[in-house]
């Protein structure tokens, strides 16, 4: 038999992945994915109207041309980017990886009887096979 989709790991997954994308490439997950795409309200660099000042914005599409279009002003190598980056998010950068799913597993632990155990008892009811 198949496993369950667990919903709450694929949302813990999503957060720890967006932490990283917005404290290492500067921008989020979506953006990051979809920068000069129709997708993406931001254009090829993943610059919007005004970028973010503290941070070089780097996207996906930028990684895999090999060329960073605009940073902060500086023109520098997609490597020294990120190591910018790094350095200057680390606390949030590890508060994301390591907090959020501590966060999830006590906050699961917490609110399972109340909340949990009838939800994926009402959603197995229905017939989705997925669970909290």
């Amino acid at each position: 038999m198949k496993p369950k989709t667990n919903l709450t790991n694929l949302a813990v997954s999503a957060l720890v992945a967006n932490s990283v994308s917005n404290n290492v490439a500067g921008i989020g997950i979506w953006d990051f994915l979809t920068a000069g795409t129709s997708m993406s309200a931001r254009g090829a660099s993943g610059w919007a109207s005004r970028g973010d000042q503290f941070n070089n914005i780097i996207t996906l599409q930028e990684i895999l041309s090999g060329e960073q279009r605009q940073t902060t002003g500086s023109g520098q190598p997609i490597s020294e980017a990120f190591m910018e980056n790094i350095k200057a998010n680390w606390l949030p950068l590890m508060v994301g990886v390591v907090g959020i799913p501590v966060v999830a597993k006590v906050a699961t632990k917490l609110i399972r009887k109340p909340i949990i155990l009838p939800a994926n008892r009402m959603l197995k009811s229905v017939g989705l096979d997925v669970k909290v």
